[in-house]
């Protein structure tokens, strides 16, 4: 036999300890009706609707508020708390056990670093859970007590997520937000125990595509993970809205400072306000009367105040 037909096995990601299952690095032997490729198709819009809403389009741009940045991390928190809490419940059910990679995928601890790093060791005391998270973690406790194999959706929906674009939002925050490069803050987009995010996903997706399930539970799984992407999308939603309640906040605290310096300016320079009032600003023209006469002898801004009374009399007579 020819050595050179004989290729080598390809890695499935998982470091030393961890399953090993050797998988093909290419999709040839895919079928429109494997999970994994109903998943891909069937969420397609979705996941489209999600990458484009405003949140997510100002977050790749690096417009990244620290305290809303926060909050995110607080949802994802309570998500991965709930989803890994029913996936340990049901670890042994024959749809959840072949897709059951704690030590490669679950995030809650690593969240809880996060968390710890923003909010201080007493974080615990001053998180809670949203109005805007709540519906998604309710949710995924309802499928994980009455119909565990829609976990399948949310586990998918969320992991394959954080090993896909999840890595280019890591290094728009680290940037964005200065953040340490030695990751503080940002544990939740690291996954250790993964040596290739691409050939874990392959490992991941022919897990899913082994497991036996009939074209309409298959079905239910896929609208289950378009369900969650919604409730991403309310995430979403609510992170923007505080983030525009901040910026709102913060431009009224800074147009009131400004306009603190700009008095105390106008006190210790007039010729700031004149040159103002000359680009057409009424209250800087107010301002700089004011400032005149503040500094003018009384008889002198009484006598200045009657010559620009008279002229305007004069001009409007004419």
């Amino acid at each position: 036999m020819d050595s050179n037909s004989i290729s080598e096995p390809k890695s499935n990601g998982v470091k030393k300890g961890g399953a090993r299952i050797i998988v093909d690095d290419n999709d040839e032997g895919l079928s429109p009706t494997d999970l994994s490729e109903m998943l891909a198709e069937g969420t397609k819009e979705s996941h489209d609707r999600a990458e484009n809403c405003q949140f997510v389009k100002d977050f790749l741009r690096g417009h990244i508020i620290k305290d809303v940045f926060k909050r995110a991390t607080v949802a994802l928190y309570f998500v991965y708390s709930a989803m890994e809490e029913e996936i340990e419940k049901n670890k042994d059910h024959p749809h959840i056990a072949p897709i059951y990679f704690p030590a490669e995928l679950h995030r809650r601890e690593a969240l809880a670093r996060d968390l710890e790093y923003f909010y201080g060791a007493d974080w615990e005391s001053q998180i809670s859970l949203s109005a805007g998270t709540k519906p998604y973690v309710d949710r995924i406790h309802e499928v994980g007590e009455a119909d565990p194999v829609l976990l399948v959706a949310h586990s998918y929906t969320r992991y394959m997520g954080d090993l896909s674009g999840g890595q280019i939002l890591k290094k728009v925050a680290q940037r964005a937000l200065k953040l340490p490069a030695s990751g503080e803050g940002l544990n939740f987009y690291q996954f250790e125990g993964i040596t290739s995010h691409r050939g874990f996903k392959q490992l991941y997706r022919s897990r899913m595509n082994e497991l036996e399930l009939d074209p309409e539970a298959k079905q239910r799984i896929v609208d289950e993970s378009n369900r969650a992407f919604g409730f991403n999308m309310m995430v979403f939603s609510e992170l923007e809205e505080i983030g525009n309640t901040i910026k709102e906040e913060v431009q009224e605290q800074v147009s009131g400072h400004a306009e603190l310096i700009q008095e105390d300016d106008f006190n210790k320079c007039p010729y700031y306000a004149a040159k103002m009032a000359a680009n057409g600003n009424p209250t800087y023209a107010l301002q700089l009367v004011k400032t005149l006469v503040g500094r003018l002898p009384c008889q002198v801004a009484l006598a200045a105040w009657v010559a620009i009374f008279a002229g305007f009399t004069a001009w409007y007579l004419l």
